[in-house]
């Protein structure tokens, strides 16, 4: 049996890819850090996966596209801001290029400085442990050092290009 050496080329278009990757409900994040010009830096992100429980690690992509990526390729820390269903508002404000996205947002500084979003129902606070180019992203690798969560939080999730919010079975 001979086995390809490389993938097939698709047989389908970007946006029908984007489409069926939509069909995947998942959380909403706001990954944030400072730069280091001391710049708070921050954008809404669903691709974030855990890897690993010993050691905690875990990954987010980002467009290499990304006016942000210099920020988060130079700096030593981000954190992962999970966000609650009431934080709808601000994942639309994070997800748009507004000159200042962290006008009026309430935060406080993680052990290493990355912006904790207060009201989130968890935080990720992570060493840039690695990144890996691939496609037109850059995938990257967070060794967690601190976490914090609020189980009794509603939580904010994406499918299909809306927002929704739980509703148990």
């Amino acid at each position: 049996m001979h086995l390809p050496t490389q993938a097939a080329a698709p047989a389908f278009s970007p946006l029908e890819f984007r489409a069926a990757l939509g069909m995947f409900a998942t959380g909403v994040t706001i990954v944030s850090a400072r730069a280091p010009t001391g710049e708070l830096v921050g954008l809404t992100a669903n691709s974030f996966n855990s890897v690993s429980l010993d050691p905690p690690l875990v990954l987010w992509s980002l467009s290499q596209r990304s006016l942000s990526l210099d920020a988060f390729r130079t700096g030593s820390h981000y954190a992962i801001n999970v966000l609650a269903a009431d934080q709808h508002e601000l994942a639309l404000r994070f997800a748009t290029p507004l000159s200042d996205r962290w006008d009026g947002v309430a935060w406080t500084p993680g052990v290493a400085g990355a912006p904790l979003i207060t009201g989130a129902m968890a935080h990720f606070e992570c060493f840039n442990k690695s990144r890996y180019e691939e496609g037109d992203h850059v995938i990257f690798v967070g060794q967690v050092e601190q976490v914090a969560h609020r189980p009794e939080a509603t939580p904010l999730l994406f499918h299909g290009g809306r927002f929704y919010t739980e509703h148990p079975l």
